[in-house]
């Protein structure tokens, strides 16, 4: 298969990032295509669309082997489920899935078409290999049951940023990272009240500790661009 584009957020690495699409919704994202695919004629009816899906590759966990059973971090990291039955990455294909609202389409004069989205679980520079709008009637499924995930607490942290630290964060970036931080970015067996934990949002490096349900803030750092 083709890699037909690459979208750019604001995560240079996998810490972090919301578990599925659409848990942030005011995180922002753009679609770059490559250019032999910057002919705006594939993207003709695609504004219609409210939604639309990504079929990309999980790009930093390619391995030449595979394993039937992997462990979710969603269940603690220490139980084996199927691994057709959890959307971990470690996967025989390594193929993800993410339905993003498409915010807008924009033709630019250095890349072409590109597209805007909103509320993507991707790191940055991930490879997209399809793209396919999103149909409620077929796509949308209200009974749907969601298995052992229908089982497990979603709850959400209170965030503390002081405003010595949140000041240092534009304001188009706030809510996105406010988003991502509420959604608790620890891997759910790690519960040291006392760990500094370190996330790349953008340029800044947001470090913080989470004591039962409360994760504050106590640094940010710009980090040098490379």
């Amino acid at each position: 298969m083709e890699i037909i584009a690459r979208i750019h957020t604001d995560f240079p690495t996998k810490f972090g990032i919301p578990r599925q699409s659409g848990l942030v919704d005011a995180l922002k994202g753009m679609v770059v295509f490559e250019p032999a695919y910057r002919n705006p004629d594939a993207l003709k009816g695609l504004e219609g669309f409210s939604h639309i899906w990504l079929i990309w590759a999980f790009s930093e966990t390619v391995r030449d082997t595979w394993s039937p059973t992997v462990r979710p971090p969603r269940l603690g990291g220490n139980k084996r489920t199927g691994v057709f039955a959890t959307r971990s990455p470690f996967r025989p294909n390594p193929i993800g899935l993410s339905a993003v609202k498409l915010d807008g389409i924009e033709l630019l004069p250095d890349l072409g078409p590109v597209l805007h989205v909103s509320g993507a679980d991707l790191m940055d520079n991930t490879p997209i290999y399809d793209i396919k709008p999103y149909l409620p009637y077929t796509d949308s499924h209200p009974e749907a049951v969601g298995g052992f995930a229908d089982e497990l607490e979603d709850a959400k942290l209170e965030v503390e940023f002081p405003d010595q630290w949140l000041h240092i964060i534009p304001d188009e970036l706030r809510e996105a990272l406010l988003g991502v931080l509420a959604q608790d970015p620890r891997p759910s067996y790690q519960n040291n009240p006392e760990r500094v934990y370190g996330l790349d949002f953008g340029k800044f490096d947001i470090r913080f500790t989470v004591r039962e349900t409360l994760l504050t803030v106590c640094e940010v750092v710009i980090r040098e661009l490379p």
